[in-house]
């Protein structure tokens, strides 16, 4: 097909450039709605931590992911889960550790920037 005609010209390169400003404005809107909520945790401790454990009420709690665990000493950055996206911004936090303690609980808000969490 050849477009002699400059006003069906016109209106093909019209019509192009809509769908290519829809594509990168949809593209962009789902680059927006997919932040990764990321957080650090700082083990101060002599013992390995070997889960992570939060609450929204203080009461019930579930155990993040942290793989092999958190080596004394060290700060890792960790990635909220998806599934919580739409939970409190406030969570209860405790951490056990391999020598068998765990942690105080303490409240944490993770809508916060930067958030480190430390246990001792």
């Amino acid at each position: 097909m050849t477009l002699k005609n400059p006003v069906v010209k016109v209106c093909v390169l019209v019509i192009a450039l809509a769908v290519m400003t829809v594509s990168f404005t949809q593209a962009r809107a789902y680059k927006v709605t997919t932040v990764e909520y990321t957080y650090k945790v700082h083990n101060k401790s002599r013992s390995a931590i070997t889960a992570l454990l939060a609450s929204e009420d203080g009461k019930n709690y579930g155990e993040f992911d942290i793989g092999q665990g958190i080596p004394a000493g060290k700060t890792v950055t960790l990635v909220w889960d998806k599934s919580t996206d739409e939970g409190n911004c406030e969570q209860w936090i405790k951490a056990k550790f391999a020598d068998g303690g765990e942690s105080p609980a303490t409240k944490f808000d993770f809508c916060e920037e930067d958030l480190v969490l430390e246990f001792e």
